[in-house]
């Protein structure tokens, strides 16, 4: 019997990556597609709630865009949009890697914690390029990552975040479970004058460096490995709240 799968991603509706995603995941289930109408990427975990959003089916297919976020995007989908519940929501295939810190910027990884607490198993692909693409390794790792988690089902509120290097297949040396890595960042604002002498700015610095953490995300990628992250949700600092039982506020 086959299952159903819910696709998205933060690239939007269109992005070659998502279309990829979809034709692999139709190999083992009824696919189901609903994505941003356009770019939405570093929206983090956010939904719409200042506006009311709207879905449009594309074509024949059982695919709608919408003008939202891709958290808003799951959310509709499982609470109402679609007629049937998916069993699993698969989130990519992303263009740029979301490692270390990233993630918590990342839509692509949003969308999966957004099904993840809806109580839908979900996971996060994303592959570390932006030109010259190759999809195949990112698309057979998905693949046999849903087929393993349907047996396998994952701990509640756990999702899994994947990164596969941008390099042809047979050069990537394997896969490696990894934890979060750390990333050092730069200045993150750019300031500049318009031509009417008005101050703007723009968010984004660069990448100063890595912080060399073993079994990180950012080394298996770095060294030629798909990196498989398990993401918990409860963001519950555990040790420091022992130690705050001591203190007399």
């Amino acid at each position: 019997m086959a299952i159903n799968i819910l696709v998205t991603n933060d690239d939007g509706v269109y992005s070659y990556g998502l279309k990829a995603l979809a034709r692999e995941m139709r190999k083992i289930g009824n696919v189901f597609i609903v994505a941003p109408v356009s770019e939405k990427s570093a929206t983090g975990h956010s939904l719409t709630l200042h506006r009311p959003l709207r879905v449009r089916r594309i074509g024949r297919d059982q695919t709608y865009a919408v003008n939202g976020t891709p958290t808003d995007c799951v959310n509709l989908a499982l609470n109402g949009l679609l007629k049937v519940r998916p069993q699993i929501v698969v989130s990519g295939i992303n263009i740029g890697a979301n490692l270390a810190d990233d993630i918590t910027y990342s839509g692509t990884v949003a969308a999966a914690m957004e099904a993840t607490l809806q109580g839908v198993p979900a996971l996060a692909v994303s592959i570390a390029g932006r030109s010259k693409l190759y999809f195949t390794s990112a698309r057979e790792i998905a693949l046999k990552l849903v087929k393993k988690i349907i047996k396998t089902p994952l701990p509640q509120n756990v999702l899994l975040n994947i990164n596969v290097p941008n390099i042809a297949g047979h050069k990537i040396k394997g896969y490696r479970f990894t934890r979060q890595g750390k990333r050092q960042y730069g200045d993150s604002i750019i300031e500049k004058v318009d031509p009417r002498g008005e101050k703007y700015y723009w968010i984004g610095g660069d990448i100063l460096g890595d912080k060399p953490i073993e079994n990180s995300d950012i080394e298996a990628v770095g060294e030629g490995y798909i990196s498989i992250t398990p993401i918990q949700l409860d963001l519950t600092a555990y040790s420091f709240l022992k130690k705050m039982a001591k203190w007399n506020v």
